[in-house]
């Protein structure tokens, strides 16, 4: 069983920036696809980023591309997520996700693993 904690979260004013970080409990991080997803309220849960398993190669979602960056720190097994310029329709609960073996899909149902999100407020 894999655990994801994420960290990170808050309230910024937009075109702010913050970090996220999920720490996962696993030995080798570089086995997983990991992404990060968003559900802002009344809404369904979106993928924002992804890093597939191995060489690490990155996905952005059209909304977020330029501005967030996604990451990761095999040695910490930890995933991260630059966000920067940041607008007021990014908030939403930001959760990580992992995929053993993935290829950094921005589907949902295609992570076997999820954290419990952390908050990320946008004020304009």
């Amino acid at each position: 069983q894999v655990q994801l904690v994420e960290s990170g979260g808050g309230l910024v004013q937009a075109g702010g920036s913050l970090r996220l970080s999920c720490a996962a409990s696993v030995l080798t991080l570089s086995s997983y696809a990991m992404g990060w997803f968003r559900q802002a309220p009344g809404k369904e849960r979106e993928f924002v980023a992804a890093i597939s398993w191995g060489v690490g190669k990155t996905y952005y979602a059209d909304s977020v591309k330029g501005r967030f960056t996604i990451s990761r720190d095999n040695a910490k097994s930890t995933v991260y997520l630059q966000m920067n310029s940041l607008k007021p329709e990014d908030t939403a609960v930001y959760y990580c996700a992992a995929d053993p073996y993935g290829l950094g899909n921005n589907a949902v149902h295609s992570y076997d693993y999820w954290g419990q999100g952390t908050q990320v407020n946008v004020s304009s």
